[in-house]
């Protein structure tokens, strides 16, 4: 009987953990359309879950999040790539929560280097 309910318990073991992350991921939490913010960058996190920056507008802080490393990476943003005190512009997808200052970013200009972390969604981008 107790053999039974074995693969039922591995299965849970292994998703819950999961869970989280897979909630955390996606766009679902975003606007459809696209949003432009402009600032001075206040912190930078390159690594996992994914690369973040803290932006300064007009003395509101945003959170503004890119691709996951290995992608962001890919489109050859690193950590020398910006640093405190630099002006950002980053094109993406605002909160859908506008008591949330926070975006996912699919285009990051700085230094006057564009970086597409979400190079698919990056090819949508046009006039923003």
């Amino acid at each position: 009987m107790r053999l039974k309910f074995l693969p039922l318990a591995i299965l849970l073991a292994v998703s819950l953990p999961i869970a989280p992350a897979y909630a955390h991921h996606g766009w679902s939490w975003t606007e459809t359309g696209f949003f432009r913010l402009e600032g001075i960058i206040k912190s930078i996190y390159v690594g996992n879950p994914h690369v973040t920056m803290d932006v300064d507008v007009e003395g509101t802080t945003w959170r503004v999040e890119l691709a996951p490393l290995a992608p962001t990476n890919a489109a050859g943003f690193t950590e020398a790539s910006a640093a405190i005190g630099d002006e950002v512009t980053a094109i993406g997808n605002r909160s859908a929560d506008h008591g949330e200052s926070r975006m996912k970013a699919v285009r990051i200009i700085v230094n006057g280097r564009t970086y597409d972390v979400y190079p698919d969604r990056a090819k949508a981008i046009e006039g923003v």
